[in-house]
């Protein structure tokens, strides 16, 4: 067998699958004419003479048919691998006379290379069905006209597409018309559908389509719900989210583990090690145990079937290839062996805050009123204020605080007037409401009231953004506003401790009180704020001089050169983000921060299939060269190691079923919050 996996083309793929079943019909064929000639050959008073050599001849056309095509591909590259080795025996057992040896040896070798390449591509098909998910049609609405039908490759960028119910959605796009719940399992990993509805301005939404809140944007090899959508098309076929998924997890394997490395080096003095091995045996065995040539030769060619690392070359790119194809059904893209390996060795791992241990949306977190009886108008003047701005705290408390107020006790506030890094002022029933920081308010010599001072150290020691609001000449109180963290946060960082993961860092720009607030609440070992982007890399450096490999969970866009210079670079919600997706080293499709443990886990399994594989590997080939030197034949040692492939193979294939079901086994899945 080889010791290559490439990952071309689709078509490369198609052409591989069919010359993988090519492969399986010759050594099939070559197993018949095997079996023929050794019946005419010890066949009993039959005039056979001369027909069991056509038979075993034909046995060496099917049997060594691909081998030679292998061989010589790999003699090209100037390599010398088990196909080589393979064919030099067969020759050698012809050069002897001893057809049937040679024979076996390529029926055996033959059908052990194509049932294992039947087996990997249980692993291929799982990648491979990924490109089958999107339609090959799509009806796209142009101008006011109906909907046409027409393959997905002529849709363009701004075409608007009907997705009926129970449909699969041909392109990535985001909802222009429609309510309905579209399952994105496939590409992002999530088990619950995800509702979905129209944006409010389709020409805003198309220039800022990376922005948009997953409730608008759709992903082509979706499937959407009971509800018609309509979607505009942000990304042709070719460039969907879904293709670069396919392409990325396709091309994995380019991305060499640290194992698969060190095989490779092995392998180039190995290979000659062996054939010299082999000339020492035939030298010995002639002039020191003074063996025929015919034996000794015969015993030399078993030696060399013996030490072929048929085994050793497929375990580490099985493993991988299963390890890849796994992740991507969890919706967890892994780019090659190297991250896939290295992951489960990670010392420490650093996250973003916002956006990350944080949903990155502010929140109303304490609302303290006055003991006064003016405080009874906290919540109405507030919202009545707030209502009339556009900034994003004033979002918040208007989603979090409008219920509270009953549409009999709503008021109108006017003339509202921004005060640049201050607060805003308005005007409600003829009074001036002032709602801003504590500055504000210093600088105009006035002073909180002792409760509401208190409750103002008290919020702020929490990492609290605070506004007070003053109506009038009376405080009516104080409102406090996070950013709320995720709540699944402390529990994946705990099971990432007891997956030791030893040191687990925040690095945020908030300021340093608010990052530790949040630090405290998710439960970090060290919580860094008020850092540039620049500062977060200089940290990352700092980390990886004490606890190395380190591992960088963020965004992957703004904290794209703090993850570049991790040892891994984690990105989360990448299948909204193209930036992300090509910058990080695992993309983690949906955002969903559950899943770095299972990443964890799977990276670590992934090593153990591996180095299990490797010690079976070379425990075979010992055994095998100690057993042909006190009389094992070469069809049974041939036998051995190609049963050895076949294990070491299906070993790796359990990594297709690791975890299924118990992606989130101890961490509690939380859906963002709605905005």
């Amino acid at each position: 067998m080889t010791t290559t996996m490439d990952k071309p083309t689709t078509e490369a793929h198609e052409h591989a699958h069919g010359s993988g079943r090519w492969e399986l019909w010759f050594a099939i064929a070559s197993g018949v004419t095997y079996a023929a000639g050794m019946i005419t050959e010890y066949a009993v008073g039959l005039p056979l003479i001369g027909l069991p050599l056509v038979f075993f001849l034909a046995t060496y056309f099917f049997g060594g048919f691909f081998t030679i095509r292998t061989a010589i591909s790999s003699i090209l590259r100037g390599k010398f691998e088990v196909d080589f080795l393979m064919l030099v025996a067969a020759i050698g057992a012809a050069l002897i006379g001893k057809w049937a040896e040679g024979a076996v040896l390529l029926f055996l070798f033959s059908l052990g290379h194509a049932l294992e390449e039947f087996a990997l591509s249980r692993a291929s098909k799982s990648i491979e069905a990924l490109a089958e998910l999107a339609p090959r049609r799509a009806l796209v609405r142009r101008g006011d006209g109906e909907p046409v039908d027409v393959p997905v490759e002529e849709i363009a960028v701004g075409d608007i597409v009907v997705i009926r119910p129970n449909s699969r959605i041909p392109s990535d796009g985001f909802v222009v018309s429609g309510v309905s719940a579209v399952d994105q399992a496939a590409v992002t990993g999530e088990s619950i559908p995800v509702e979905k509805e129209p944006v409010d301005d389709p020409a805003r939404a198309m220039r800022t389509v990376d922005t948009l809140p997953a409730a608008n944007r759709v992903f082509a090899g979706t499937v959407n719900g009971s509800g018609v959508l309509e979607i505009a098309v942000t990304a042709t076929a070719a460039d969907s989210t879904l293709s670069k998924v396919v392409e990325l997890v396709r091309t994995a394997d380019q991305a060499t583990s640290p194992t698969q490395q060190f095989i490779d080096r092995f392998q180039r003095w190995y290979v000659p090690a062996v054939i010299l091995g082999v000339a020492a045996t035939l030298l010995v065995s002639m002039f020191v145990f003074t063996q025929p040539f015919p034996d000794a030769f015969y015993l030399a060619m078993t030696v060399l079937v013996a030490a072929s690392p048929c085994a050793l070359a497929i375990a580490t790119p099985a493993a991988v290839l299963a390890g890849v194809a796994r992740a991507a059904r969890a919706g967890v893209l892994v780019k090659g062996g190297a991250p896939l390996e290295t992951l489960g060795r990670v010392k420490a791992m650093a996250f973003d805050k916002t956006g990350t241990l944080t949903w990155g949306a502010p929140r109303v977190t304490s609302v303290t009123a006055s003991t006064d009886p003016a405080g009874a108008l906290l919540v109405p003047t507030l919202v009545a204020v707030e209502s009339l701005s556009d900034h994003p705290l004033a979002t918040a408390i208007v989603r979090d605080l409008s219920e509270q107020v009953p549409t009999a006790n709503r008021l109108v506030a006017t003339d509202l007037n921004a005060v640049v890094g201050r607060g805003v002022h308005a005007v409600i029933d003829g009074e001036a409401v002032q709602v801003g920081n504590l500055r504000m308010f210093d600088e105009q010599n006035l002073t909180l009231p002792p409760t509401l001072q208190e409750a103002y150290e008290q919020a702020r020691d929490s990492g609290q953004t605070l506004m007070i609001v003053r109506r009038g000449a009376d405080f009516l109180g104080i409102v406090g506003v996070m950013d709320a963290s995720r709540a699944e946060s402390a529990q994946v960082l705990r099971v990432l401790r007891e997956e030791n993961v030893g040191q687990l860092v925040m690095i945020s720009g908030d300021n340093q009180r608010v990052a530790n607030a949040v630090g405290r609440e998710v439960g970090v070992d060290t919580a860094i704020g008020e850092l540039l982007p620049e500062d977060k890399v200089a940290e990352i450096g700092r980390l990886s001089r004490t606890h190395r490999p380190i591992a960088m969970v963020g965004d992957g866009v703004n904290d794209a050169p703090a993850m570049a210079s991790a040892d891994i670079g984690i990105a989360m919600g990448a299948a909204g983000s193209t930036v992300a997706l090509e910058t990080c080293d695992i993309a983690l499709m949906s955002d969903d921060l559950g899943r770095v443990p299972f990443a964890v886990r799977l990276s670590r399994a992934t090593s153990r299939i591996i180095r299990q594989n490797l010690i079976a590997s070379l425990a075979v080939v010992v055994f095998l060269i100690i057993a042909t030197f006190v009389g094992l034949n070469i069809g049974a040692v041939v036998l051995i190691h190609e049963g050895s492939t076949l294990i070491v193979v299906g070993n790796a294939l359990r990594l297709l079923t690791f975890d299924r079901g118990k992606e989130h086994h101890g961490i509690d899945h939380e859906d963002k919050p709605s905005a």
